[in-house]
């Protein structure tokens, strides 16, 4: 019986594992409005993409994050923000996140579902931009960078504010390269 057992496993075709994405355009996010962000629509653009929250010391980047948005759209960049309560700070509900962005900021960059940022239960993007930039999120309004390639990620912790000049010259960097 053994044996006949080990021959019908031996018989059976070796399943591939699903391919790890190779880019960031290999990711979506649910979108807050509904629907989805393929990452796939944003190929060969500079991507920002931000965690979010809007309960926290550091929400008044919203406003740097809308500033960038508009002043660097055209050239290509692209702000995606990512509600999370990873960190408590977060209202649990689609619509209140919404509200608050539009009252407080007047916020036109696409927005994420609420997603988890950190830990195994992190959104597939964040784990594979952690594994590339330094590391998880270790607080809100972490900031990861993609090139247009999709490929090269820069991790920008949340002090880093959306207008530094430490930011401002990786996208400048990020925008100049094809």
């Amino acid at each position: 019986m053994v044996k006949a057992t080990r021959r019908a496993l031996l018989a059976l075709p070796l399943m591939a594992a699903a391919p790890a994405p190779a880019t960031a355009w290999d990711f979506r996010f649910p979108s807050l409005e509904g629907g989805e962000h393929d990452l796939a629509t944003w190929r060969g653009r500079v991507l920002l993409v931000v965690n979010t929250a809007s309960f926290c010391g550091f929400t008044g980047q919203y406003a740097a994050l809308q500033r960038l948005h508009e002043a660097r759209e055209g050239a290509g960049l692209v702000v995606l923000g990512v509600p999370s309560n990873d960190f408590n700070q977060e209202s649990q509900d689609g619509r209140k996140i919404r509200e608050f962005c539009d009252a407080q900021f007047g916020i036109t960059f696409p927005m994420a579902a609420l997603s988890r940022v950190r830990g195994p239960e992190a959104h597939p993007f964040y784990r594979w931009a952690a594994a590339r930039a330094g590391g998880e999120p270790r607080w809100n309004f972490h900031k990861y960078l993609v090139a247009r390639d999709g490929r090269q990620v820069q991790g920008f912790p949340a002090r880093i504010e959306p207008s530094s000049e430490q930011l401002s010259r990786a996208i400048q960097q990020a925008l100049a390269t094809s």
